[in-house]
């Protein structure tokens, strides 16, 4: 009898960790515990406490930053404005997560930083600017990117309330006077 409960506190603790590690379902892990309390002696219910919060320790530890990506939302820096530079991180699990000037510290050839804010002046000359990022977590875990600095100036004119809006100005157009009135 007694060899036939630790077979079965054997599996059920397999079962168990194999549960906990995948953070499944809470409820279903209680309701082994309660089904284990009921049958096996109170002795070995604490061995198999003991070790599912072992292991289950491991499973909930956070997930790391394996490697850091520039993904740029443009192909020039402009002059004088803020330039978003884009960085994310992909995790150990596979997942992606954005960084910030929290988690990364970030170094460039000229201009200055205002948190993922790239921001350079506008009496640059130079054609380029290289940009560092580095993981605060992890200083070993870096990337470096150049950007080139935007060269041909676009001040196009932006059209007026009456170029954009229909009024009685447009040709071809009746005003709304002239339709009441036939």
């Amino acid at each position: 009898m007694y060899a036939i409960c630790l077979q079965i506190a054997a599996r059920s603790t397999c079962f168990l960790l194999y549960l906990t590690r995948k953070a499944y379902n809470c409820l279903a892990v209680f309701l082994i515990l309660k089904q284990l309390i009921n049958t096996l002696q109170l002795k070995t219910f604490y061995y198999i406490l003991v070790l599912i919060l072992v292991f289950s320790g491991r499973a909930v530890q956070a997930q790391q930053v394996d490697s850091i990506f520039f993904h740029l939302y443009t192909d020039s820096l402009k002059k004088g404005v803020h330039n978003y530079i884009n960085v994310d991180g992909k995790l150990s699990n596979g997942q992606w997560q954005p960084l910030t000037a929290k988690d990364l510290h970030f170094t460039a050839s000229a201009g200055r930083f205002e948190g993922n804010d790239l921001i350079v002046d506008t009496s640059f000359k130079g054609e380029k600017i290289d940009v560092k990022a580095t993981l605060k977590a992890n200083p070993q875990l870096w990337k470096e990117i150049t950007i080139y600095i935007k060269t041909v100036d676009t001040t196009e004119r932006l059209k007026t309330m009456k170029e954009v809006l229909p009024g009685s100005s447009s040709p071809g157009r009746k005003s709304k006077k002239s339709r009441r009135n036939p």
